[in-house]
């Protein structure tokens, strides 16, 4: 419906590899002029790493903390994920924002695809 901008990185497009067809097929069905690709900067790696010293979650979810840095320095509306563990999961979701408010950045609302998904029966 032209409503989303789907703003991804080589991050994503690494992940994707690994996805379910019908993943990989709807993220390469999106039209074109609805998607922005932003890189993982160094800043990006620098703030990911903060949330890895302040064990707001472990070293194993390096990649998610780079997701959630990339989009905050990038000033995302919102990150969708499914990812309920390290990501969509309300205990890690202040961790991360109480570290971007202590360094100058604003919060990310994190959210499933579920809360976003337009449904025109809700009106």
């Amino acid at each position: 419906m032209g409503q989303i901008i789907c703003v991804y990185s080589d991050l994503s497009e690494t992940e994707l590899q690994n996805a379910p067809q019908r993943v990989k097929d709807f993220f390469t069905d999106l039209p074109k002029d609805h998607m922005q690709f932003v890189e993982v900067t160094e800043e990006a790696y620098e703030l990911a790493q903060k949330y890895l010293d302040e064990k707001v979650v472990g070293q194993t979810s390096a990649d998610d903390c780079r997701h959630i840095a990339t989009a905050t320095l990038n000033k995302v509306d919102i990150l969708v994920s499914w990812n309920f563990k390290h990501i969509v999961n309300v205990f890690r979701i202040r961790g991360y924002n109480s570290i971007n408010l202590r360094c100058g950045y604003s919060q990310l609302d994190i959210r499933s695809p579920k809360e976003i998904v337009y449904n025109e029966d809700d009106n």
